[in-house]
């Protein structure tokens, strides 16, 4: 890791290593292949609100979206939540417009999840990607 990193980019590379260790294959969306591996994570794929994060791919559906922030923003981490909504019902490029279950805001240290399946979908605190 380079000491001239900006927060965002340490946020994400720390989510990066969190994925890596689960299974996830991280791609880029300018070199992508779906079906490289079951669990595909594409950073900044595009929707029609703009890109997100990273996309999750499971067999090459779109399941879920991390919305990376930097690690001073863990305390306001639920506020990114609105952000995230967003991409998750946003019409997805390529794809058409698909409803995304698994929604997460992460610093790569503090990470929320909301279940868009859950009766009364709300964010939860202190899961691991």
């Amino acid at each position: 890791m380079s000491l001239n990193q900006n927060p965002e980019q340490r946020a994400r590379d720390r989510i990066d290593r969190k994925l890596i260790e689960c299974g996830w294959l991280i791609q880029d969306k300018k070199n992508m292949s779906l079906r490289a591996s079951l669990g595909v994570a594409v950073r900044e794929y595009p929707t029609d609100t703009g890109p997100a994060d990273y996309m999750l791919f499971v067999d090459r559906e779109p399941v879920g979206i991390i919305e990376a922030k930097r690690e001073e923003e863990a305390q306001r981490l639920s506020v990114a939540e609105e952000q995230s909504a967003e991409y998750a019902t946003a019409t997805i490029k390529h794809l058409g417009q698909k409803r995304i279950p698994f929604v997460y805001e992460s610093t790569g240290i503090v990470t929320r999840f909301t279940n868009a399946n859950d009766p009364k979908p709300r964010s939860r605190g202190d899961f691991c990607i």
